[in-house]
């Protein structure tokens, strides 16, 4: 349902944090003239964590309609609270997101039954397709193959994106739930590898900077040509590598402001790039034919 080169998207903001709407315009204007399939509005690498869930709601409300309906959007709108996940993905069907992705319950550490429950509710609660989004470094939890599978047999349950970078858990999870779910890579390092496999998209830092290469890349990767992906991937894995020098946003959203999207300005707890790491993000953003 929801396949290809699908951006992380970052969020542009003023010097004093506020949101740039301009910059944001043209950011969006940038995908949808460089092919991305999709964009994921309010993840982790659009700082949700910092937003008021009004701000939050105001952000995806902009790119739904910035976007007009030319691709999908994709909104983030997990919690570790089952209810406020609700509320929150209530809040982007009623703003025609074609989707939600419903991070797993960070924190609170839920079993395997916990996390069943808390999804199955949520899908019941809400008409709309849903993306579990499985990332245990950031969450301190883990949507096990097994609760994937008894997840997949609900129907609004659409997608995985499965960002452990662990290539046999995905082949796992495509063994175990077929056609009924979609597997998405959600680690840019080893995206092809698990399009090759089966899975059908990557949900993206790295398309926020090179999204026609991206585009390109996921395309010949879904279609099984290994050759075609693994020249446009050599040239990404700088980026792909770099880009994570410092916790996401922070690089990404550096060399964003360098290409004149938006300030460098990150909302505390998290502080602008290191001045260590230009050269490397320069570099990597070079290989991919960026000029900064």
């Amino acid at each position: 349902m929801f396949h290809g080169s699908m951006v992380a998207l970052a969020t542009p903001m003023t010097s004093t944090g506020e949101l740039d709407n301009n910059a944001l315009e043209a950011l969006v204007a940038f995908h949808l003239e460089n092919g991305t399939d999709a964009i994921v509005a309010m993840g982790t690498t659009g700082e949700s964590a910092t937003f008021s869930h009004k701000d939050h709601r105001e952000v995806i409300k902009l790119i739904i309609n910035l976007v007009a309906g030319k691709i999908p959007v994709i909104a983030g709108t997990g919690s570790n609270s089952t209810t406020e996940a609700i509320a929150l993905t209530q809040a982007a069907k009623e703003d025609g997101a074609d989707a939600a992705l419903l991070v797993s319950p960070y924190y609170n550490k839920p079993p395997q039954e916990g996390l069943f429950q808390h999804y199955k509710m949520i899908a019941e609660q809400v008409a709309i397709p849903q993306l579990l989004y499985n990332v245990p470094g950031r969450t301190a939890g883990d949507i096990l193959p097994e609760t994937v599978e008894r997840l997949s047999k609900i129907s609004n349950i659409v997608a995985i994106k499965e960002a452990t970078g662990d290539l046999e858990r995905a082949r796992e999870i495509l063994d175990r739930c077929g056609d009924r779910i979609d597997v998405i890579s959600g680690d840019d390092g080893t995206a092809m590898e698990l399009m090759l496999l089966g899975g059908k998209g990557d949900i993206s830092v790295t398309a926020n900077v090179a999204p026609a290469m991206m585009h390109e890349m996921c395309k010949a990767a879904i279609a099984g040509d290994r050759e075609k992906a693994q020249e446009l991937n050599d040239r990404l894995v700088p980026l792909h590598t770099k880009l994570f020098v410092e916790p996401n946003p922070i690089p990404v959203k550096w060399l964003l402001h360098k290409m004149g999207y938006g300030s460098n300005t990150m909302r505390l707890p998290l502080v602008p790039l290191a001045e260590d790491y230009y050269s490397q993000v320069t570099e990597a953003a070079a290989s991919a034919g960026i000029t900064i």
